[in-house]
Order: C-alpha cells, then sequence, then structure tokens
C-alpha cells in the first residue's frame, strides 16, 4: 500500500470513529502511522474533508502544553488541531453529549488575532503585535482512540483530540494581564476538581501561543485576523458526563462555564 493511501486510510478510520460514536484502537498501530509527518497528513485529509462538506476553519488549538496533561497521556511535546466553525459553543450554554465520545474538559486561556500574520516566521513583537484580546476558555477534549490510551501519533491524527471549545463573554487587553501569574480553578458539580496557574502552560499561555505561530509559518501557512488560539491548558484535564456543570475561573480573565447534556 502507498504511504498516500496508508493516510487516507487512517483518516477514513478517525472520520468513520467520530461519526458512528465508536472508539477504535490507536491507529498508529492498526494503521502502520509512524512519526509526526505521518500523523499531520492525516488531520490535513479530515481537515480538508471537513472543509469540502461546507465547515469553516475559525481558529487553532495549541495541545499537551501542560506537565500535568502531558503525564497523564505519556508525552512530552505539544501539538496543534484546527478548530472550525460547528465546534464553538458560547458561555452558559449546553453541550450535547451525542456530539462526543469520551470527553474530559480543562480550562484554557483563548486569544482572537486583531490582525494577518506575515507568512514569514513571525518575531515575538511581531506576534504580540497581532493579538487582539484574551477570553477565558474550557476545551472539551475528545479521543477516538479506546480509554484515551493514546501516542503522540494518535492524538495528533485525531486533530489534536479536539472536540468542542466554550468561550468567556468578556474580551480583555492583554498588556492588563499577568498571564503567567494567572491562577485556574475549574469546578465540577460545584466541587473543585482541577487547579492550575499561566506557567503550566509552557510556562505562559502567550509563550504557547507563539510556539503555534512559528510552527504554523514553518509549515507554509499564518494565523489570520479573528482566529481563536486555544493555548493549551492550565492544569490536569477532568473527565465528564451527561448532567456534569463545569465552571472555570481564570483570574482577571473572569469565569466560564458549560453543562453537559
Amino acid at each position: 500500500m502507498s504511504t498516500d493511501a496508508k493516510h487516507m486510510e487512517a483518516a477514513a478510520a478517525v472520520l468513520k470513529a467520530r461519526r458512528d460514536r465508536k472508539t477504535i484502537g490507536r491507529i498508529s498501530e492498526s494503521h502502520g502511522i509512524a512519526g509526526l509527518d505521518a500523523a499531520y497528513a492525516v488531520a490535513e485529509i479530515n481537515t480538508r474533508t471537513q472543509v469540502e462538506q461546507g465547515a469553516r476553519i475559525v481558529g487553532l488549538k495549541v495541545g499537551l502544553t501542560s506537565k500535568a496533561v502531558q503525564q497523564q497521556l505519556g508525552v512530552d511535546q505539544p501539538d496543534f488541531g484546527i478548530l472550525f466553525d460547528n465546534m464553538e459553543i458560547l458561555n452558559g450554554q449546553n453541550i450535547p453529549m451525542e456530539r462526543l465520545l469520551q470527553p474530559k474538559v480543562e480550562a484554557e486561556v483563548a486569544f482572537v488575532m486583531a490582525r494577518d500574520l506575515p507568512g514569514t516566521t513571525p518575531s515575538y513583537a511581531e506576534f504580540l503585535a497581532s493579538l487582539a484580546y484574551a477570553l477565558p476558555a474550557i476545551e472539551v477534549v475528545d479521543s477516538v482512540v479506546t480509554d484515551w490510551k493514546i501516542t503522540l501519533v494518535d492524538t495528533v491524527a485525531d486533530n489534536a483530540s479536539s472536540g468542542l471549545f466554550v468561550l468567556g463573554d468578556q474580551p480583555v487587553e492583554i498588556g492588563r494581564l499577568s498571564l503567567g501569574d494567572i491562577g485556574m480553578q475549574m469546578d465540577k458539580n460545584g466541587q473543585q476538581v482541577s487547579i492550575g496557574t499561566g506557567a503550566a502552560c509552557l510556562g505562559h499561555p502567550l509563550r504557547a501561543a507563539f510556539w503555534l505561530a512559528r510552527t504554523m509559518a514553518a509549515r507554509g501557512t499564518s494565523l489570520r485576523a479573528g482566529q481563536v488560539i486555544l493555548s493549551g491548558a492550565l492544569g490536569p484535564m477532568v473527565p465528564v458526563v451527561a448532567g456534569d456543570l463545569i465552571t472555570a475561573q481564570i483570574g482577571a480573565l473572569g469565569k466560564v462555564a458549560c453543562r453537559m447534556t
């Protein structure tokens, strides 16, 4: 089997698992997907498929930025995934469980782009100048791999285990925040289930977002005005089931909440 055919079959298996809501084994093993280049090639096939079927790209996420989450999943570096318009949930809205397989939640700092970045690798100053504001966010991560027994290759091929994302209501100017020191507490049904700080996200949420900007430039693309960046978890992710109310307080960014239904 050719490499392209192998990637196509792996992408089809991931897409079918999501549509059928039935988990599968590691595609790194079942389809012989090895290395990050191959994993991103699989993810890109499904990105093209979704766009062809009418989905619109509205941002990107950085995954595996928290040491706690890396330890949970047994990996040691970040990854990225694509955010589509049909993944966006507004603060306080219900999240239908029928859209997910085995969801977990994590609290993050989201950034919104003010202007396009150039196609060249940006400097840190150029990147900062491109940002509009920050928002508190909850990412609902989800994996097609049974029991989350993933490798880095598996999560990358599965669009960085993306599910849905919830954005807070009130944008905050980035210059008014000390994001490295910002604290996070996430509650499930009124009980604290995860705590962390901005420093847990690659040392600083802006550094994680900058990693994404440079990574995308190296891959021949760039971040665009209006796109959302989910910069990564500030603490451990937490499994959820129908009926759970999730509330996250992220320092001066404020609260964001959702209920699983």
